[in-house]
């Protein structure tokens, strides 16, 4: 048998490098379990594993309890209400998955049970994931008789559940702790986020990196308070003679202690109490190290420093930190939707209508509503310029019915021929009338060209009205009438300006004769 070596370096027989570009390979090969991932060591594949988070196993013994106690600081609590409930606020939706209407109706069906199960709650709760890693909920499924429904979805603690290797979900319990009880397929939803591969299926929360700043935090809390108190009241310090008994030690001792609490002491005769002040002079930095710390959990939750960190009159600050609050809900929106979407929206619809029907998707609208004030100042602007908006762009842009005003009609003018053209008298009887009214020949010569010359102009405008009714937008308007200005048929217009040319030729003529 012959054999071929890639550019890789890798060797294969003539029959592999044949079938190579054939077919794919249709089987997983770095799969986690069965001693294949070096990072882990060997995880049998019937063994729940444990997070590969080196704050939970190194700090917490793989279990994420020391990341509730996290979530019990007051920054963090103040981070993450902020970005849960900016996301928890926006309007949401359901869209069916296709315009058939069957998908109709499966969208209409999941709508119905998200707005009786409280939507924003559950999500709420899901959102915890952001912290810890994962979240995992079970959905109690249920039936009116007609239809498979959900009537809850309860959301349980994270730390009852793990993984397989091959990322199958387990319930722990006591009888079966290491290997996890098999859950029935379609029943829980778990959504993670947070790790950068897809071989942790428990994610990788903000605790991980929250956990240092709010270990220094607290221990910075709590050496600040013994601060305070060593410099708010100095040190008692109690002499006794030499030879004193221990009981009178002891009694000493008590007197010592009774001196923060009591307003009188007694102590033996021959001793003595004095106050060792503090001689350190200066402030400590406890202030600045609480509030660096603050400003790091701000970062890491909020994407940005709270207002300790920033400096004061620097312009673009609260900007930024805006833009950045936006492109996280809309990143959470998409995580948690998209989990919904890819698990219990999929399996309501398939229990109910088939593999046939595409399921719906539910959405969050985290588009900042549009400035409508400067849509209509820029649609003026266009307008001035000559161009003028479609119907349909109104209406999808203005969210509303609207009418086009029609233009007023143009009166309509019989024509007359060059040859007709009568000189212009006036009756005598309404010379009283008419003493306002310019009568001269040259005002009579005008008004009767533009009778001559209303029926092409009213042409040219009815051809340029059909043009702009029906362009899909400005630019094919332009380019439309760039490309149709030399197809207006000016001919009649001609024969009218060569007669009024030379009417006015003679007129001149007539002038310069009768007058020299």
């Amino acid at each position: 048998m012959n054999y071929v070596q890639l550019e890789s370096g890798v060797i294969l027989s003539e029959v592999q490098y044949a079938e190579l570009g054939t077919k794919p390979g249709l089987t997983e090969v770095a799969a986690v379990g069965g001693g294949r991932d070096i990072t882990r060591g060997f995880l049998p594949e019937g063994l729940i594993t444990h997070p590969t988070d080196t704050i939970l196993r190194q700090q917490g013994g793989g279990n994420s309890i020391i990341y509730e106690e996290l979530a019990r600081d007051d920054q963090v609590k103040t981070c993450r209400q902020q970005r849960e409930l900016a996301l928890i606020s926006k309007e949401w939706g359901v869209d069916p998955g296709d315009n058939s209407r069957k998908s109709k109706k499966a969208a209409d069906r999941l709508k119905q049970v998200l707005d009786r199960l409280s939507w924003d709650d559950k999500t709420q709760k899901m959102l915890a994931a952001i912290l810890y890693g994962y979240s995992v909920s079970e959905l109690m499924w249920a039936t009116d008789g007609l239809e498979i429904t959900l009537s809850d979805i309860k959301v349980r603690n994270r730390r009852r559940f793990g993984f397989l290797p091959s990322g199958e979900l387990r319930m722990k319990t006591f009888a079966h702790y290491g290997d996890g009880e098999v859950l029935p397929p379609g029943k829980f939803w778990a959504f993670s986020c947070g790790a950068d591969h897809d071989d942790e299926p428990y994610g990788l929360g903000l605790g991980h990196y929250l956990y240092w700043p709010v270990w220094f935090k607290k221990n910075g809390i709590k050496f600040w308070l013994l601060f305070l108190e060593k410099f708010g009241q100095p040190t008692a310090v109690g002499k006794y003679p030499v030879g004193s008994s221990d009981s009178e030690k002891t009694r000493l001792l008590q007197a010592l202690s009774a001196i923060q609490s009591s307003t009188a002491i007694r102590i033996p005769d021959g001793m003595q109490i004095e106050f060792l002040e503090a001689a350190r002079s200066g402030t400590a930095d406890y202030t600045a190290l609480v509030d660096r710390m603050n400003a790091s959990i701000s970062k890491v939750y909020l994407g940005h420093a709270s207002a300790a960190d920033e400096t004061p009159g620097r312009l673009g600050s609260q900007s930024s930190a805006t833009d950045i609050r936006k492109d996280l809900i809309r990143a959470d929106a998409d995580l948690v939707c998209g989990s919904f979407n890819r698990t219990v929206a999929r399996w309501l619809t398939f229990y109910n209508d088939g593999d046939s029907v595409a399921p719906p998707r539910v959405w969050r609208k985290t588009e900042e509503p549009v400035d409508l004030k400067a849509c209509a100042d820029k649609d003026k602007l266009i307008f001035d310029m000559g161009f003028k908006p479609t119907l349909q762009y109104v209406t999808d842009k203005y969210e509303g019915d609207y009418v086009e005003i029609q233009p007023a009609p143009m009166p309509v003018v019989a024509e007359a021929a060059p040859t007709d053209i009568a000189p212009v008298s006036v009756d005598p009887q309404f010379a009283e009338a008419t003493a306002d009214v310019d009568l001269s020949p040259v005002t009579a010569q005008t008004e009767l060209l533009a009778q001559a010359a209303a029926p092409m102009l009213k042409s040219w405008v009815e051809t340029l009205r059909a043009k702009v009714e029906k362009a899909k937008s400005l630019e094919a308007l332009r380019d439309d009438l760039l490309a149709s200005y030399g197809e207006l048929d000016s001919q009649d217009l001609a024969k009218v300006m060569a007669l009024a040319f030379a009417c006015s030729d003679l007129s001149g003529r007539f002038d310069v004769s009768e007058h020299g």
